[in-house]
């Protein structure tokens, strides 16, 4: 079970969803450290420290921003400063939608480029799209990890396409991928890519980063309206003087240096191949399972583009996804059933954050006397 930092266990059990994840107690309690001026000198000592962290996680010497939000925040951001023409989003489940959603809800013009939920979006496709309508789009959005089907699109070949174009930028959602699975910003020509704190950061929520390039820089300059709240000129401007745009949630940035030193305490390289290790492991389990029962269980992302921060798994008929969930919440684990119209068809195990390969063996092996009891039924 979970334990709150002062002892005594949580009603809700072991967190394994796909965000939000768990966090350390240590974690949880570096947020009780007094409130700081967040003008004054220590603020911007603090801020200085959490770049070369941030830095390696993105891949990036750019500066990396800290907003006070949600990730959907900086998607907004993406959005709202970097088009001033229209927007191509690829879609593959329900995030990677959501640049589409907030384009309509801001105007500006979009279209989605889809497919099937469980499927990659692929270059192939991309640059056919891109070459029917040349000058047409001068902003694409991409999700690197979709959280709602476990899918891990090709970023870095994507980017090689859209880099083809001139005034075509690209603009990635890596909310579930960066900590979790390798990122590097700078090699692979990204314009502007976001994360959230509480996924593979393991952080509680509340927290965004995002990564501009210069091209993107030189966009938002030239976009009006932009935004207030979300400016990634005044972000760029705030970062570089170890500042933040608006008030802080300062406890939070307490819990962000903390994380950071604990990454590199473990080694970013050993805390990615922890990741991809829980994600094999999910994955071999999910074809012992189907082995085992003779039903159809399987991993919904293709093999190749899995995300190592996780995995759906498509249940056979007799089983729904949200009663298999709250069968294993009766025995103090919580994963996620399958999101949007994936709901009843499967369920999403988050292996990610700080959570380890044997906190994930007795997961599985709980799952595997539920699964065994609701099949009996």
């Amino acid at each position: 079970m979970s334990h709150r930092p002062g002892g005594g266990e949580l009603a809700y059990g072991r967190f394994f969803l796909p965000g939000p994840t768990e966090v350390r107690p240590e974690v949880l309690e570096a947020q009780a450290r007094p409130v700081i001026a967040h003008r004054g000198s220590a603020m911007k000592v603090l801020m200085a420290g959490l770049q070369p962290g941030l830095g390696r996680l993105f891949g990036t010497d750019r500066p990396v921003y800290v907003s006070t939000s949600s990730a959907t925040g900086l998607m907004e951001a993406a959005v709202t400063n970097l088009s001033r023409r229209r927007i191509l989003c690829l879609v593959c489940g329900a995030f990677s939608g959501r640049f589409h959603d907030i384009a309509a809800l801001t105007g500006r013009p979009a279209d989605r480029l889809e497919v099937e939920w469980g499927s990659p979006n692929l270059p192939d496709r991309v640059a056919e799209k891109l070459a029917e309508a040349p000058g047409r789009y001068d902003l694409v959005t991409v999700v690197h990890s979709e959280t709602s089907t476990g899918v891990l699109n090709p970023v870095a070949r994507l980017a090689e396409v859209v880099r083809g174009h001139d005034d075509l930028l690209v603009a990635v959602d890596g909310v579930s991928s960066v900590a979790g699975t390798e990122v590097r910003f700078d090699e692979w020509g990204l314009d502007f890519m976001l994360t959230g704190s509480q996924k593979a950061l393991a952080l509680p929520p509340g927290l965004a980063f995002g990564v501009a390039s210069g091209r993107a820089l030189e966009r938002a300059a030239e976009v009006s309206p932009r935004s207030y709240y979300f400016d990634l000129l005044d972000f760029e401007r705030r970062a570089r003087q170890h500042q933040t745009p608006n008030t802080p949630a300062l406890t939070l940035f307490y819990a962000l240096a903390r994380q950071l030193q604990r990454i590199d305490a473990e080694g970013l390289e050993a805390r990615l191949e922890r990741h991809a290790a829980m994600a094999r492991r999910a994955h071999a389990w999910t074809g012992a399972l189907a082995t085992r029962t003779g039903l159809d269980f399987e991993v919904l992302a293709p093999e190749g583009y899995r995300s190592p921060t996780v995995t759906a798994v498509r249940l056979p008929e007799r089983l729904v996804g949200p009663d298999l969930v709250a069968a294993l919440r009766r025995h103090g684990w919580v994963i996620g059933s399958g999101y949007g119209k994936l709901a009843p068809s499967t369920i999403r195990i988050g292996h990610m954050g700080d959570h380890t390969p044997a906190e994930l063996e007795e997961l599985l092996g709980t799952l595997d006397r539920v699964l065994q009891e609701e099949l009996s039924r």
